[in-house]
C-alpha cells in the first residue's frame, strides 16, 4: 500500500461523490432528457446528465487527490502517480435512467496498484447506498449483507431454485446469441430478472435479492464497486474456465451455485457471439 493511502479515507470520498452525483442526478433531471450521443450501437447511449453526472465526480477526485488516475465510462481517462485509480460510472443503468425505472446507479471503484480495495454503488431512487471495504464485509445502508437469499436459510442454493439476473449487450449478433442462452437456462431455473444496470445486479446478488448473475460485455467500471462489494459479502465473482471477471464473461453467486452456473455457460460456450 503506498504511503498517505487509506481505504477508509477513499471510501468516505467516493461515497460523498456518489450521494452527490445522485442527488445531481434527482434534482436536476430535466424534463425533455436528451441523448448526447451513442456509443456501440444506436442502443448504447449517453445522457447529458451521464456527462454531468462523470464531470462532478472528477472534479470532486481531483480537488482532494490530484495525482490520483481516473477512468470514468464517458471518457475520463487520466494517468496518475500515486498508485490509486478511480473507476466511475457516473450513470450503471442509462436506458432506465432515461425511461425513469427507479433500477439505476451511481458507482465508483477505487484500486491501488490496481486492486479494488473500495466502492460505493448509490441507487438513488431505491435510497440504497451499497458499500466495501476490502477485507472489511459488505453493507447496504450501513447494515452489513451476505450474499444468500432470505428463501435459501443461509444455504447454497441449487441452480434448479436459483433466482438469475442477467444483461445483454448492444449489438444485434450478440444479443441473438444471449436469447439463446437465456431461452435453455429459464426452464432450468426458478426465474430470471433483467434489471439493466450491472451494478445493481452485483449488489442484489450481495444482499440475496438475486442468487446469482451472469453478463457478457461488462466493462470495468459497471464492475469495479458492484463486485468488491459482491465478493465481500460472500459471492464468487469470476468468468468462465477459471478466468477472472471480464467484459468476456461476469459470473457472481455464493459457491455451488457459482460452480453450476458457470458450467452451464461453458456447455454452452456462453462467451461466444455467433
Amino acid at each position: 500500500m503506498p504511503e498517505n493511502v487509506n481505504p477508509k479515507d477513499l471510501l468516505e470520498l467516493a461515497v460523498r461523490l456518489a450521494d452527490e452525483a445522485g442527488r445531481l442526478l434527482v434534482q436536476e433531471r430535466p424534463r425533455d432528457l436528451g441523448i448526447a450521443d451513442t456509443k456501440s450501437s444506436p442502443t448504447d447511449i449517453v445522457t447529458v446528465m451521464d456527462q454531468r453526472s462523470e464531470k462532478l465526480i472528477v472534479e470532486g477526485i481531483l480537488a482532494e487527490r490530484p495525482d490520483d488516475a481516473i477512468l470514468g465510462e464517458e471518457g475520463s481517462d487520466r494517468q496518475g502517480t500515486s498508485g490509486v485509480r478511480w473507476v466511475i460510472d457516473p450513470i450503471d443503468g442509462t436506458v432506465n435512467y432515461l425511461y425513469e425505472i427507479p433500477l439505476w446507479g451511481v458507482s465508483i471503484g477505487v484500486e491501488v496498484d490496481g486492486v479494488t480495495v473500495a466502492g460505493v454503488v448509490e441507487i438513488p431512487m431505491l435510497r440504497e447506498t451499497f458499500t466495501a471495504l476490502r477485507g472489511d464485509g459488505a453493507y447496504r445502508n450501513g447494515e452489513a449483507i451476505r450474499a444468500y437469499s432470505a428463501q435459501s436459510e443461509g444455504k447454497p442454493v441449487p441452480l434448479e431454485r436459483a433466482l438469475i439476473a442477467t444483461g445483454f449487450g448492444y449489438a444485434a449478433q450478440r444479443r441473438a446469441v444471449q436469447g439463446e442462452i437465456v431461452a435453455d437456462l429459464l426452464p432450468r431455473v426458478r426465474d430470471i430478472r433483467r434489471g439493466g444496470s450491472a451494478a445493481l445486479d452485483l449488489c442484489s446478488v450481495a444482499c440475496g435479492r438475486v442468487d446469482g448473475y451472469f453478463e457478457r460485455g461488462a466493462k470495468p467500471w459497471d464492475l469495479s464497486a458492484g463486485a468488491l462489494i459482491a465478493q465481500e459479502a460472500g459471492a464468487k465473482v469470476g468468468g468462465l474456465h477459471g478466468a477472472a471477471a471480464s467484459d468476456e464473461m461476469t459470473v457472481a453467486a455464493a459457491e455451488g451455485l457459482f460452480e453450476a452456473l458457470c458450467g452451464f455457460l461453458e456447455g454452452h460456450d456462453a462467451a461466444r457471439d455467433s
